[in-house]
C-alpha cells in the first residue's frame, strides 16, 4: 500500500504527544516537524477567587461553562477558599449552559442539569442553543477556556445582558522564534501541512500574523498548495473564524485519526 504522507513536510502546532504524532506521521513516509504553537497552561488561582468572590457577591442569572476542566477547576478554587457551598448553591439557582461533552458529563456528575446545550462542541453551536432565551437585564458568568470567546460574549452582550468572565486557567503565548519560523516556512512553501490540535493554535498563529501584518500572506498561503488540518469541530470552527476556508478534519476527533484522514487525502490529490 502506498504510503499517503511519503515525502511530505507535516508541521505539529501542538506541544504535547509530539513524539507519538511524529511517530504516525514517519510511518505513512512523512517528515514530521513540530513548531509548538501553544504555551504552558498557567492556573492564576488568587485572580480566580477575586472573581469569584464577586460574581457570588453580585449572584448571577446564568452561569455558562465552556470546558469541563474549566468547570472543574473553579469549584476546586472555591472548595479551597472556602466557597464552595456559597459557589454552588449561587449554581443551583441560576440557569446553567453547557459547551462540550466533558463539561456536560462534570455539570451531571454536580447535579445540575443546563437548560442550554450545544450540539457538537462548538461555540456557535452553543450560541444557537441560547438564542431563544431572554438574557436582557441578565447577569450572566461566563467561564473561559485559556482563552476570550469574541463571539459569545458579542451575542450576550447584543442581548442586552450584563456578563462577568471568569478565566480560571491561560496560555503563555508560544516562543516568537518557533511562530516566526514557521510563518517563514509557509511563506515560502516548505512544509506541505500544518495540524492544529486546539483552538488556541490557531489563535496564536494569527494573533502572531495580525502584530506583524501579514495575515493576508497567511491566508495566501492556505489557500495554495498549504493545507490546514484540524483534529476536531472546535479546532476547525476557529480555523474558519481566522478566514481558512479549506481545511481537512476527521470524522473522530483524535489525533491518530487526524494522521489518518491527512494521509488519506494526500493518496487521492
Amino acid at each position: 500500500m502506498v504510503k499517503g504522507l511519503m515525502g511530505k513536510r507535516i508541521v505539529l502546532g501542538a506541544s504535547r504527544n509530539t513524539e507519538e504524532i511524529s511517530r504516525l506521521i514517519e510511518k505513512q513516509g512523512g517528515v514530521p516537524i513540530v513548531r509548538s504553537l501553544q504555551g504552558t497552561v498557567l492556573l492564576a488561582e488568587e485572580v480566580v477567587e477575586q472573581d469569584l468572590k464577586k460574581i457570588i457577591q453580585k449572584g448571577t442569572d446564568w452561569a455558562i461553562f465552556t470546558t469541563g476542566i474549566g468547570t472543574q477547576t473553579l469549584l476546586d478554587i472555591a472548595e479551597k477558599r472556602g466557597m464552595k457551598q456559597a459557589f454552588f448553591y449561587m449554581l443551583q439557582q441560576s440557569q446553567i449552559a453547557s459547551r462540550g461533552y466533558k463539561t456536560l458529563s462534570t455539570l451531571k456528575k454536580l447535579g445540575l442539569m443546563p437548560a442550554a446545550v450545544d450540539e457538537n462542541g462548538t461555540t456557535q453551536s452553543l450560541i444557537k442553543s441560547l438564542d431563544s432565551f431572554d438574557f436582557f437585564g441578565k447577569r450572566v458568568m461566563v467561564q473561559l477556556h485559556g482563552e476570550k470567546a469574541p463571539a459569545l460574549i458579542a451575542f450576550l452582550e447584543e442581548r442586552g445582558a450584563n456578563v462577568s468572565m471568569i478565566l480560571p486557567y491561560q496560555h503563555i503565548p508560544p516562543e516568537t522564534e518557533t511562530v516566526s519560523k514557521l510563518c517563514q516556512e509557509l511563506f515560502e512553501e516548505k512544509i506541505n501541512a500544518v495540524c492544529f490540535t486546539t483552538a488556541i493554535q490557531v489563535r496564536s498563529l494569527f494573533d502572531f500574523a495580525r502584530e506583524k501584518g501579514f495575515v493576508e500572506d497567511l491566508l495566501v498561503a492556505f489557500s495554495k498548495k498549504i493545507l490546514a488540518v484540524a483534529v476536531g469541530k472546535v479546532t476547525a470552527e476557529a480555523l474558519s473564524e481566522e478566514g481558512i476556508e479549506e481545511l481537512l478534519v476527521p470524522k473522530h476527533e483524535r489525533m491518530g485519526a487526524m494522521i489518518v484522514e491527512l494521509s488519506r487525502y494526500y493518496r487521492n490529490h
